[in-house]
């Protein structure tokens, strides 16, 4: 199916005043953006313009009362130059299933690909080319409607925002155990990649870097016992010769790229278990010296090694430089990427070349 998207291209590039080898990460757009709005039951004026701002009325309810999804992903270049995305039908199945969490209107996936494809086309030039870095993408979809009524909204705006960007973080990382404040509880909105969720954790995020750490591992709300994610990112840890990932439980989000690194570990021999993982269990591995590695995985960070896990008073150092499991799924996703290896699953969607119609 194609939609008919009215693209209105800017009178002049920002391009020429940007070091694409220097960007900080989420503060520099491209010049264009996909914009649709839901009403009276269907998506309508289906537009790619120039990057603007908007207008709000001061009763939106988005302010009053957080009806706001969002998604994140990259586009990267190939070794022949062309710009790819990876497994963007992904991102649009979770879109919609944080849409359903959230009473919003759900968003057809082939139009979520239709626009991806053309807005990413257009604005190819603006994808970096050094090393970790790339064309962060991010999708968002928010209520419209304006009354004072904690009621779902009945209209909503579809945005597709583009942005250079480079290394999300430049090190490894050390991880502060929160077991005071939590991220979400089993049957609350922690699966939706809901904007509420990222505003909870500021607070404790901010706690946690005063104490000198970089990031939360957050654990379980129940008996702040049990592992779950860490900040924006799912976990493993490589335990003897087993890699192992917290199981889901109905309270953080189904990472795409963890779906990738388990399906790359399977594929190479290698054995993975997705089950719960207490912090208590890490303790105890690495004091039999059979805790490898610790690393978080999502579209920001790719792969990131962890350096510490802090738990109160216990600490546990590990020594990035020794991991094996880390590095090799990062090498292998970005080879992926780029074509140096073979895409054995599909993940990889060429731009501008009809692939996207494939998906579905």
């Amino acid at each position: 199916m194609s939609y008919n998207i009215r693209i209105e291209k800017t009178k002049k590039s920002r391009l020429p005043e940007v070091d694409l080898n220097n960007v900080a990460f989420g503060k520099v757009f491209t010049d264009h953006m996909f914009v649709a709005d839901y009403v009276g039951g269907m998506w309508t004026d289906l537009r790619i313009v120039p990057v603007s701002e908007m207008s709000l009325h001061p009763a939106n309810l988005t302010l009053h009362y957080g009806q706001a999804i969002f998604e994140g992903m990259k586009a990267t270049k190939d070794l022949s130059g062309e710009p790819v995305l990876f497994r963007p039908e992904k991102n649009a199945e979770r879109l919609n299933f944080s849409a359903r969490r959230m009473c919003m209107a759900e968003l057809p996936e082939t139009l979520f690909l239709e626009a991806l494809d053309k807005l990413v086309e257009l604005d190819a030039a603006w994808i970096p080319s050094g090393e970790d870095s790339s064309l962060y993408i991010r999708p968002y979809m928010f209520a419209m409607d304006s009354f004072i009524g904690v009621s779902p909204s009945e209209s909503y705006r579809f945005i597709i925002l583009l942005l250079p960007v480079g290394p999300y973080y430049s090190n490894p990382v050390s991880l502060w155990a929160e077991k005071q404040y939590v991220r979400a509880a089993k049957g609350g909105i922690g699966e939706a990649k809901a904007a509420g969720n990222y505003g909870g954790s500021l607070y404790p995020a901010k706690l946690a870097k005063q104490k000198g750490f970089d990031q939360i591992l957050w654990l379980d709300a129940l008996e702040h016992k049990w592992i779950e994610e860490s900040g924006t990112m799912n976990v493993f840890f490589v335990i003897d010769e087993l890699v192992v990932t917290p199981s889901f439980a109905g309270s953080f989000l189904h990472g795409i790229t963890r779906d990738s690194c388990i399906q790359i570990l399977k594929d190479k021999g290698i054995e993975v278990q997705e089950r719960p993982i207490s912090i208590d269990e890490l303790f105890v591995a690495h004091e039999k010296g059979i805790l490898r590695e610790g690393f978080g995985v999502g579209t920001a960070v790719v792969v990131i090694p962890f350096k510490s896990i802090n738990d109160g008073d216990r600490k546990i150092e590990l020594n990035p430089s020794q991991f094996q499991i880390a590095p090799m799924l990062k090498s292998t996703i970005n080879a992926i990427k780029s074509g140096a290896l073979p895409d054995r699953h599909s993940w990889v969607k060429k731009v501008g070349q009809g692939q996207f119609m494939e998906v579905r």
